[in-house]
């Protein structure tokens, strides 16, 4: 975060409203990520929802493509939140991590890319996992106070354990 607030600072020196409001935005911008990771390791319908806009777009294709997957790409948040948490629901427990978040923001829409580390291991048998380090390309629109993420694509950069026995081939 101290990177993030010299930059605020730099782009508005003296002037303290500004620096705020940038340093807000962009605390609620990394948010929405955060909603997006914890929402699923919660199982929160709710929650995991509140990440997007209505009309989200999620492309998981290229990190699937790692491992020969061809899932297809989730269009709208309903479609979202029932596919990633119905696969889930009593089969897979997740933790995602979120680090390396960098941010740029014109306007209303922002730019987020991230590192996400993320666990997921079968319910009934947790020796049977998938570890994936994915870095993730985040479109946000401004929604009042809140930043919403309108397209979410994760690429893989490694992975261990069996992501097709969490994701299906």
């Amino acid at each position: 975060m101290a990177q993030h607030a010299l930059s605020a600072l730099a782009a508005h020196p003296g002037d303290t409203a500004a620096t705020l409001a940038e340093l807000r935005a962009r605390a609620e911008i990394t948010d929405a990520l955060y909603r997006f990771a914890l929402g699923q390791d919660l199982k929160d319908a709710e929650l995991f929802a509140s990440a997007f806009t209505p009309d989200a777009e999620l492309d998981f294709r290229p990190a699937a493509a790692r491992w020969g997957a061809e899932p297809p790409l989730m269009v709208g948040r309903d479609f979202i939140v029932s596919t990633i948490l119905g696969m889930f629901a009593g089969r897979v427990d997740t933790t995602h991590q979120v680090t390396n978040p960098r941010i740029r923001i014109e306007g209303d829409t922002a730019q987020l890319t991230a590192l996400v580390e993320a666990q997921h291991l079968l319910t009934a048998d947790p020796t049977v996992h998938a570890l994936l380090k994915n870095p993730y390309e985040v479109e946000l629109h401004r929604d009042g106070a809140r930043w919403l993420i309108h397209r979410l694509r994760i690429r893989n950069t490694w992975y261990t354990g069996d992501p097709t026995a969490i994701f299906g081939g």
